[in-house]
C-alpha cells in the first residue's frame, strides 16, 4: 500500500527511473538477492516501504513471521544499501515503536522510554531496530539516512482479509459484506473506546518525499544523532466507536454495531505529536471522511475485479 503511493507520488512529481520489485520478483529477507539487486540496479536513493504488516489477530496469531521478517527486510536492504554506496535512503517505521503508557500526543523523545504493547511488541521491536539501524549507519559511516514514523496508515492497495487486515480495511469489509447480505448486526472487536489517529497512505507519500527532500542540515536541525526520526500523523484521533460508525455511514449499511469487548482493545490511545514535520512545512491534507469514501470506492473496485 505504501510502496504504491509513493511510486505514484514520484511519478506525479515527473520522475521516470523508479526501481521497485513486487514481492514475487524479489524476496527482501533473502540477503543474496537482496545484494544482486542493490549490484545490478545502483539505485541512488531508496525509499525502504516494504514490511510484514497486520492487526492485533496476526500479530498475536504470526509473532515470530512479525519480527523475523521485518529484520531480515531492513538488515538486508539498509546494509545492501550502503555496501552499493547508496548515500541517501528513508525507512518507513510505525507508531508502535512507542510505549503503551506513553504520554499524548507521543513526542520522539518517548521511544524506548516504558514498555511496548504486548499485542505487537515483536514487530514493535523490529522496527525500533530499523531506526537504530539507520541511526548507527549514520554515525558509523556519515551516510544520510532517515526515519519516519507514521501513525496508522489507510487507502488504495490495503489489505482487506477477513483476519489479518488493520482496523479500517477490516470494518470496511465487515460492513459491506452485511449490507449485501443483509445481516442485522455488526460484530466489532474490543469495547470501541480506544481512540486512534489515521493518515491516509497518499498524505503519507508526499511526507516520505518531503522528509527525504529536505536539506541535510535542517533535516538535522530538527533530529538528533541518536534521535532521528520524525514522526507523521494526520494532527486528532477519533474513538474505534465513532469510527464504525462512520464507515457504516459510508458504506451504507442500516443495520447495528455491537462491541465484543472479550477482544483486545490494544493501546487505549495513540496519538502522534507531529509538530516536528510541521514546523518543518508539511502538513496532512486529506480529512478522514473524504479519505474513507475514497477507499472504500477502491475496496469496491477490487471486489468487482474480483468477481
Amino acid at each position: 500500500m505504501v510502496g504504491s503511493a509513493i511510486v505514484r507520488a514520484l511519478k506525479k512529481q515527473g520522475h521516470t527511473n523508479v526501481i521497485g520489485r513486487t514481492h514475487k520478483e524479489l524476496d527482501l529477507t533473502n540477503q543474496n538477492e537482496v545484494n544482486k539487486f542493490f549490484k545490478e540496479e545502483k539505485p541512488d536513493q531508496v525509499y525502504l516501504a516494504a514490511a510484514k504488516v497486520g492487526g492485533i489477530h496476526a500479530n498475536n496469531t504470526y509473532p515470530a513471521e512479525f519480527i523475523y521478517d521485518n529484520l531480515m527486510v531492513e538488515a538486508n536492504v539498509i546494509h545492501a544499501a550502503w555496501m552499493n554506496k547508496v548515500q541517501k535512503l528513508l525507512f518507513l517505521g510505525s507508531s508502535c515503536i512507542y510505549p503503551k503508557e506513553a504520554s499524548q500526543p507521543i513526542q520522539e523523545n518517548a521511544l524506548l522510554t516504558g514498555k511496548l504493547e504486548s499485542t505487537n511488541e515483536p514487530y514493535a521491536i523490529a522496527k525500533i531496530a530499523g531506526i537504530k539501524l539507520c541511526e548507527s549507519y549514520n554515525r558509523q559511516y556519515s551516510v544520510d539516512y532517515r526515519s519516519i514514523m507514521p501513525t496508522n496508515l489507510y487507502g488504495p492497495g490495503d489489505n482487506y482479509h477477513p483476519e489479518n487486515s488493520h482496523v479500517i480495511p477490516a470494518l470496511i469489509r465487515r460492513f459491506h459484506e452485511a449490507k449485501e447480505l443483509n445481516s442485522p448486526v455488526v460484530s466489532v472487536w474490543g469495547t470501541g473506546a480506544p481512540r486512534r489517529e489515521f493518515l491516509h497512505v497518499d498524505d503519507m507519500a508526499e511526507a516520505s518525499m518531503f522528509v527525504m527532500n529536505i536539506d541535510e542540515t535542517l533535516y538535522k536541525s530538527h533530529t538528533k544523532l541518536m534521535q532521528n526520526h520524525i514522526n507523521v500523523g494526520f494532527g486528532s484521533d477519533i474513538s474505534i466507536n465513532e469510527l464504525a460508525e462512520l464507515i457504516k455511514k459510508i458504506v451504507g449499511y442500516k443495520g447495528m454495531i455491537s462491541f465484543n469487548s472479550s477482544k483486545p482493545d490494544g493501546t487505549s490511545r495513540k496519538l502522534m505529536d507531529s509538530r516536528c514535520i510541521n514546523n518543518l512545512g508539511w502538513n496532512a491534507k486529506l480529512d478522514l471522511e473524504t479519505g474513507l469514501m475514497l477507499t472504500y470506492n477502491d475496496f469496491k473496485i477490487k471486489q468487482q475485479a474480483f468477481n
